[in-house]
């Protein structure tokens, strides 16, 4: 398929999530016109609008949904919104699904994360060899097609633990796969794998030679990405906050996931994560923390008065048992939050509208209120407020905008009947996670009526499968190290 320069889009619902619209405005009959990789017009779709562009921009011109022999502009029968925006995700977790089973956090990263990431940098030649590819190219071209089929147009990559030692590869997958990828590329420097630990020096090293070597690349952002604050001591979460600061980036790191982890480092270190990083003097409105499920009336003040966003994680922490955030409280008190699906491994799945439906699920019923999270906050949530958070130009549908869209099939039986009055409902309570059936990340098609044609996707599945048989292989040998926060040997 030739990629023409214009794309048009015409749907029966659209759904722009424009500021300037107003959020809550749902268009009957719209249409998204994108040059290159930016919107040029969002709005009512008209016959005289349609002429218009046909014949201002003819054979560079790409009419999604039209089928040879057709005369007229086709009316898909969808509803057209902003692709997801995924705040916190790992793309080195693909095969790590069912490998360690209903465990908690640290007990998961060192029998999962931990045995799989040194498994790719251990045997990065032998698997080189079986291949033909590195594998954190592998893992890393199945976790974007995933997000693909989700209808993830951008991403924050946390590369946490080994796989800090290969940006490269998510790189290159980043860019074939055609989505916006920021990588918050990881460090410890205690209580964790003596192997991979760090020291200032080493971390803002490691940030400067990817920022050089990848920084200018398109749709690839370098950025600090401390693993835990249990892992990270205070001088060297200082040195990458700084660093930040000078290049103009957000800065990203776990805090307060697990309960045992948190009581633990509370004992430990006299004050929570939240306290401890407010210590330290780096809390800002460049600060996105992951999870933040245990959280105290004191690091609820810090959090609110520096401005710092939480990104929630609902999939992970109910899975890995870590429980859940008080999520209507922060949003109340004016914390921002954005809703993401973490990593495969933990989450399993990138079902981004499943996240979204967790999140408000689990608040309704704790809480016993209907009224909250409703259907349009939690979408907003993974488009318009998430963007905002990586401080990213999308998230919505708007003139000037990066052309970034997905279009969900309302032919579906369980999108049946889907109107204007209720798409957002539809959207939350209905979807499973197939009804993704165009997407377009920075002008470019990247999902074709269900296919993804720039890749090749049979390759993908079968690389991953048999990496995955490879790991547990690996995994029978494998001597356990368990340095993991509270499981940290002193």
């Amino acid at each position: 398929m030739k990629d023409t320069k214009y794309k048009l889009i015409r749907s029966r619902l659209l759904i722009p999530f424009s500021q300037k619209r107003g959020l809550s405005q749902i268009i009957q009959d719209g249409y998204v016109f994108i040059g290159g990789r930016l919107i040029r017009e969002v709005g009512k779709y008209s016959d005289s609008i349609g002429q218009r562009i046909l014949k201002e921009y003819g054979d560079d011109l790409h009419i999604i949904g039209k089928k040879k022999g057709d005369t007229e502009i086709p009316c898909i029968n969808g509803v057209v919104m902003p692709g997801f925006v995924k705040v916190h995700g790992h793309n080195h977790e693909p095969p790590l699904i069912g490998i360690a089973k209903d465990e908690p956090l640290v007990d998961w990263l060192d029998h999962a994360v931990n045995p799989f990431t040194g498994f790719l940098n251990e045997k990065k030649d032998y698997i080189q060899n079986e291949f033909g590819l590195s594998g954190g190219y592998i893992t890393f071209i199945k976790a974007l097609l995933d997000d693909i089929h989700y209808g993830i147009t951008s991403a924050m990559n946390h590369q946490c633990n080994f796989a800090k030692y290969i940006v490269g590869d998510v790189v290159k997958a980043g860019q074939e796969a055609g989505t916006k990828l920021i990588v918050a590329v990881g460090s410890q420097d205690r209580n964790y794998d003596r192997r991979i630990l760090d020291t200032p020096e080493i971390a803002v090293d490691r940030l400067e030679s990817y920022n050089r070597e990848f920084g200018s690349i398109e749709n690839i952002q370098i950025v600090p990405g401390p693993d835990q604050v249990f892992s990270n001591s205070d001088s060297i979460i200082k040195a990458q906050k700084e660093w930040a600061d000078k290049n103009g980036t957000v800065f990203h790191m776990h805090s307060s996931e697990e309960p045992r982890t948190t009581a633990w480092f509370t004992e430990q270190y006299g004050c929570t994560p939240v306290e401890y990083l407010n210590k330290a003097g780096i809390l800002d409105e460049s600060v996105i923390l992951a999870h933040q499920v245990n959280t105290t009336e004191n690091d609820m003040k810090i959090l609110k008065e520096t401005g710092t966003n939480i990104v929630h994680n609902p999939l992970a922490n109910t899975i890995l048992g870590s429980g859940m955030p008080k999520v209507v409280e922060m949003i109340n008190r004016g914390i921002p939050v954005a809703i993401s699906t973490d990593g495969s491994g933990s989450a399993d799945n990138q079902n981004i509208l499943s996240a979204a439906r967790l999140a408000s699920q689990y608040q309704k019923a704790a809480l016993k209120d209907a009224r909250v999270m409703k259907a349009q906050d939690v979408l907003e949530r993974i488009t318009v407020k998430a963007a905002k958070m990586l401080r990213l130009n999308t998230g919505s549908l708007e003139k000037g905008k990066d052309g970034d869209l997905v279009l969900i099939d309302l032919n579906k039986n369980n999108m049946v009947p889907t109107r204007a009055d209720n798409v957002m409902e539809t959207l939350v309570w209905c979807t499973d996670g197939s009804e993704v059936r165009w997407v377009i990340g920075n002008g470019k098609i990247l999902k074709d009526d269900y296919e993804i044609k720039h890749l090749d996707v049979k390759k993908i599945k079968a690389d991953i499968f048999k990496l995955s048989e490879m790991m547990m292989e690996y995994k029978e040998g494998y001597k356990e190290v368990s340095e993991t926060g509270a499981r940290s040997k002193k």
